[in-house]
């Protein structure tokens, strides 16, 4: 039986219209609450009434609809640059190259939807959008060698999506890259670089592209953003561990972890300077900025050389060399010549979600 869900509040003017969400699914039951560890497995892993998980069963929370009440977008439909009239060069798109294959993912539309299963150059992956916090993230869809899908769990955890993948039923944090209960608890996903920029930008940089049309399956009124002025309004609707005032709420930032030390980057930051060269734990890195609201990182240690980058002349060049580097990191004249950088996943999103995940980060101040 066909059912609706309207979910509204009055936090904030227009944060978000009445939202009516279409699902064929019957409401999904609870996890247990009872937090009476029954156990630690071999692995470290608290079992609570036979459930394995990694964090506090009362944190995660129902966020409105059911599972699989957003649904992902199973079988996507694609058009090339000829079909993409209903498309805006401002339009926000996650953008992904992979093995010479670039596809687009228009948030309108993952909105709707907050997960997509694809294949793209011959990866499996998952492209994945939380719209309460902003956090955009693709992983190889990849476990235990097997290819599975992903669904929306109906679930938050410090506000933000929590998938669940159609092999073992785990619950995954989008955040994380990581399953927080069920038999795969505690496992990651490996997560592929991808970019966050305007349609106008990316088909600059890759003309021949794919991208996702709202030929979905279901209906839904692509055109309109239900979220209203969230984006920008200080005011966190779902509950969330650790805040943090070093920044706005809803500031865009990049987070990064290597080892066990976290670091956030404003995105504005890394547009006003062009290029960052920092060093995370012992990982030395460059980002890129040449294009509103996107950025990418690279590891700067190329064969055994800590290069350092400045943008001289409207070109990437590394000190060391003077070698000339394209915006994919790859030298493109000079004495490094068809060297290539390798690309580096972060995290990108609200500074409120990174903060809660991670309240020890460090923030990059620039000079």
């Amino acid at each position: 039986m066909l059912k609706y869900i309207i979910t509204a509040t009055g936090i904030g003017v227009g944060i978000f219209a009445a939202l009516i969400i279409l699902f064929p699914s019957p409401v999904s039951e609870p996890l247990p609450l009872s937090e009476t560890t029954q156990g630690i497995d071999s692995n470290g892993i608290m079992v609570t009434d036979g459930l394995k998980h990694i964090v506090p069963l009362d944190k995660i929370k129902g966020g409105g609809p059911p599972k699989d009440g957003i649904p992902s977008i199973d079988d996507p439909q694609f058009t090339t640059l000829s079909g993409s009239s209903f498309m805006k060069h401002s339009d926000i798109v996650i953008g992904l190259e992979i093995n010479g294959e670039a596809k687009a993912y228009p948030l309108s539309i993952l909105v709707w939807h907050e997960i997509v299963n694809d294949n793209v150059g011959g990866t499996p992956v998952a492209v994945t959008y939380c719209p309460l916090c902003f956090t955009n993230q693709v992983f190889e869809r990849i476990l235990n060698g097997k290819e599975v899908e992903f669904g929306t769990s109906g679930k938050l955890y410090n506000s933000n999506l929590v998938m669940y993948d159609r092999l073992t039923d785990s619950y995954w944090s989008q955040a994380l890259g990581m399953a927080i209960t069920g038999d795969l608890t505690g496992q990651d996903l490996k997560i592929i670089p991808f970019d966050v920029i305007s349609w106008g930008d990316w088909i600059s940089l890759h003309p021949e592209t794919l991208v996702l049309t709202t030929e979905t399956g279901h209906i839904r009124a692509y055109g309109v953003d239900p979220y209203g002025d969230y984006y920008t309004d200080p005011r966190i609707i779902f509950p969330v561990d650790h805040k943090d005032d070093r920044m706005h709420p809803k500031e865009i930032i990049l987070g990064f972890r290597e080892g066990e030390t976290y670091k956030a980057y404003k995105q504005s930051d890394i547009e006003s300077e062009k290029i960052v060269n920092d060093k995370i734990n012992e990982t030395v890195i460059v980002l890129f900025s040449m294009y509103t609201g996107n950025a990418r990182a690279f590891d700067r240690n190329v064969e055994g050389q800590v290069l350092e980058f400045d943008f001289s002349d409207n070109k990437i060049i590394d000190l060391q060399t003077s070698s000339v580097w394209n915006y994919d990191g790859i030298a493109i004249s000079g004495e490094l010549e068809g060297l290539e950088l390798n690309r580096l996943p972060f995290n990108p999103g609200f500074w409120f979600e990174w903060i809660a995940f991670h309240p020890d980060t460090e923030v990059f101040e620039k000079s």
